[in-house]
């Protein structure tokens, strides 16, 4: 009964203050009539509330994004479905899903009556500037009584997650791929390269051509062997991102922290779509997701793959934040571990030491680049630290090709910046190439 009579309404407890009234007015003037209109507006609401509580409505809900996954800056859209699984009719019904504020406001929604087996389906909008996991619910059901005495909430356990990812551009195809990538005849070479007793023959098949027999193994084996067909190899990046607290300033989509994860996922899928095996590191020296140190293709490149691999990169990217360390130590040793084709780095502010640090990684590489972003151009709009200058100069110095990324910049127009500069470091013109232009350049390649 309590709990029925915490859910009266405004209504609801209007009428019971003017029966209450009522009947003390009745028995100060001794009127019985007005006592009994005072005994029905005092009951009633109370009444109302007992049937309104043990009714028990059967109704089922569910809830459907579209998409689940959504860049920052656009919108989902979230279906929510209602039925009526019992035998008897509902009253008005009002729909209320509980959504995070940066979302957008809580939807509210009134449905009329819904006849046994009946059916609706409402939906609304949301959308963040920040990415992150949000998760929607839980949806209550509010119901109300024919004459508006009472209102009682009821609550569904389900949950669902949106995540939002950082914004992606489409990136141009660039001549900026180094040694180590590349497939098919560079693979070729490395095979022409080892002695006959190398290469392992396979049963032969129909349709394989007669030039590819290994006689040696056919006799051996007593049936007729061919050599091993080509295994190209898979070009392979390596993205490095800076999450130190301490090297970048300001919060907010339009912060500079907030560019540099939207430029490794630019990157990422740029890399991804073009056939190549990458890896996303950060500062703390961990790839992501859940790969080993040692693993260099942690996540593949392959087209039967590709979608997976960019699902998994970008709900990482989603959640991604700051770390609580000073320096960029344990990305150098993940580094260390194998050899790089190529590395991308999204930097924040180097001070002389880690700046000397990171330029020790293009040791392990054929081609880096890096993105430089510094704090006081991004938070006063002023001219570039000398900090900044000098870490700019350590890294080309070390043969990385570094750029400073001002507030606001495209990172499009930077990545062709890149292959230009890097075309003239190399003496050339900066003609077609494969950095980011496919992964089918011969081994050895710059």
């Amino acid at each position: 009964m309590r709990i029925a009579l915490s859910g009266l309404t405004t209504r609801g407890r209007s009428f019971v203050a003017a029966g209450l009234a009522a009947g003390v007015c009745a028995y100060v003037l001794g009127q019985e009539d007005l006592l009994r209109v005072g005994l029905l507006l005092a009951v009633l609401p109370p009444a109302c509330a007992t049937v309104l509580y043990r009714t028990r409505y059967r109704v089922a809900g569910s809830r459907r994004l579209t998409p689940a996954r959504v860049a920052a800056g656009s919108e989902a859209r979230v279906h929510l479905r209602m039925e009526n699984v019992s035998k008897l009719p509902t009253g008005l019904l009002m729909l209320q899903d509980h959504v995070p504020y940066v979302l957008g406001p809580r939807p509210r929604f009134v449905l009329d009556r819904l006849e046994p087996g009946g059916r609706r389906e409402v939906s609304y909008r949301v959308r963040s500037d920040l990415r992150g996991r949000y998760p929607l619910g839980p949806l209550q059901l509010r119901l109300n009584d024919p004459f508006g005495m009472c209102e009682l909430t009821r609550s569904f356990n389900a949950f669902d997650l949106l995540t939002v990812v950082p914004r992606t551009e489409e990136l141009p195809a660039v001549p900026l791929l180094g040694d180590g990538a590349g497939q098919g005849d560079g693979r070729m070479r490395a095979l022409a390269l080892a002695g006959d007793d190398d290469i392992i023959p396979r049963p032969y098949r129909h349709g394989d051509d007669l030039r590819r027999v290994h006689w040696r193994s056919t006799a051996r084996f007593g049936e007729l062997m061919v050599r091993r067909e080509e295994q190209p190899r898979r070009a392979r990046c390596t993205v490095l991102l800076d999450t130190r607290e301490g090297a970048y300033q300001g919060a907010g989509p339009d912060a500079a922290f907030e560019w540099a994860v939207s430029g490794t996922a630019s990157v990422l899928m740029h890399l991804l779509t073009q056939g190549y095996a990458v890896r996303l590191l950060t500062d703390e020296g961990s790839p992501l997701p859940g790969g080993t140190g040692s693993t260099v293709g942690g996540l593949s490149g392959a087209a039967a793959e590709s979608a997976e691999s960019a699902g998994l990169l970008m709900d990482v990217l989603a959640v991604v934040d700051h770390s609580g360390g000073e320096a960029v130590t344990a990305a150098y040793e993940a580094l260390r571990d194998g050899s790089e084709g190529l590395l991308v780095a999204f930097l924040g502010d180097l001070d002389e030491e880690q700046a000397t640090l990171v330029a020790r990684m293009r040791q392990r590489s054929a081609t880096a680049v890096a993105f430089l972003l510094d704090s006081e151009t991004w938070t006063t709009g002023g001219a570039m630290s000398g900090e900044t200058e000098n870490g700019l100069r350590v890294l080309r110095e070390a043969g990385w090709t570094a750029l400073a990324v001002p507030p606001g910049a495209g990172l499009p127009a930077l990545w062709q910046q890149a292959a230009r500069e890097r075309a003239e470091a190399l003496g050339g013109p900066a003609g077609p190439g494969h950095f980011g232009s496919g992964p089918a350049m011969t081994a050895g390649g710059r």
